[in-house]
């Protein structure tokens, strides 16, 4: 039995009208006294895409997706869910939307399969059907061989996928997963990426929050770039990498001290300031023709700067962030 079919199996909300927007948000503000976590976010996410919302700790992403889901009211602004007014209707909005917050919601006291029975007889599903939807989510999840165990002997990747499970216990057609992978090892990453990718080809929805670019760039539709409450770029990853330019030639100064000079010799050639980014000494040079990599290199080199390493690529969400923002995502520069 495939996620779809579990939902369907309960009272799942579907979307009114047939809506091709699952959300529809302009000029969201949420402020905490004088600081406006949220600055006037306007949003558009098309049924069955995954859209992400890239940014850093602080960026206002976690709060936006509070306001969205009713968890928080919106100061200023509006926002649709297939067409139902969240601060107007927001009863009929929460049958529409499954979260998954940063962290594990679930009771560590009881058993996966407890769990998850309870949570359902929570949202009115009578025992028996409850026990279906439990034992066949375990099974959607690969967590039938732990299903009797307490939660508290589950690793970090288990508590999430159950977690994800818990959501889809009515089979919501819209799910927000705020940074679903944080703290996961490469490997449980990779199984939650393929856990999302699997909600989407069986129609669901999904608003996925991150401050891991190559998340981003691996399994979003479109993104919308944020920092300090703004919305600041929005896009399909590779529209976003080619708003930066055509080829990114990767420089690493011998001498960190001289990147200002370096910044200044690549700005007589491009006619650009390059990205700085967190390494130190490291230059992105964005280009629009990749053979202007030779001038930059003779124009380095005729001002008398070593290079330690030097590549051509094409750009990066990485270069797309740090030329956006001027700072890369807590993620990243913590790596």
């Amino acid at each position: 039995m495939n996620i779809t079919e579990l939902g369907r199996t309960g009272d799942g909300a579907a979307p009114p009208g047939g809506t091709e927007q699952a959300v529809l948000a302009a000029g969201l503000v949420k402020a905490f006294g004088e600081q406006r976590a949220v600055d006037g976010i306007d949003l558009e996410v098309r049924s069955g895409e995954i859209f992400g919302v890239l940014g850093p700790n602080g960026a206002g992403k976690t709060t936006m997706l509070r306001m969205l889901s009713t968890l928080l009211p919106i100061d200023a602004g509006h926002a649709r869910i297939f067409g139902v007014d969240v601060a107007g209707e927001p009863h009929v909005i929460r049958q529409l939307v499954g979260v998954t917050g940063q962290y594990a919601s679930v009771d560590e006291n009881l058993t996966a399969r407890e769990n998850l029975w309870l949570f359902a007889r929570l949202q009115g599903i009578p025992s028996s059907r409850a026990r279906r939807i439990a034992d066949g989510l375990l099974g959607q999840f690969g967590l039938e061989e732990a299903a009797d165990q307490p939660i508290a002997q589950f690793s970090g990747g288990m508590r999430r996928r159950l977690d994800l499970a818990a959501s889809l216990i009515t089979r919501p057609p819209l799910i927000f997963l705020d940074e679903p992978t944080t703290g996961l090892d490469p490997r449980t990453r990779g199984q939650m990426w393929a856990t999302i990718r699997g909600l989407v080809a069986d129609g669901c929805t999904v608003l996925l929050t991150t401050q891991y670019l190559d998340e981003a760039d691996q399994l979003a539709d479109r993104i919308a770039v944020i920092d300090h409450g703004r919305k600041v770029a929005e896009g399909t990853p590779d529209e976003l990498k080619t708003a930066v330019g055509n080829a990114t030639l990767q420089l690493v100064l011998a001498e960190p001290a001289e990147s200002p000079a370096a910044a200044e010799a690549v700005r007589r050639v491009i006619g650009a300031d390059p990205v700085l980014s967190p390494e130190k000494g490291r230059l992105n040079v964005p280009l629009d023709q990749a053979d202007l990599a030779a001038d930059v290199l003779i124009a380095l080199r005729a001002a008398g700067l070593s290079i330690s390493s030097v590549s051509v690529a094409k750009p990066s969400l990485d270069e797309v962030f740090l030329a956006l923002t001027g700072h890369g995502t807590d993620a990243e520069e913590n790596r």
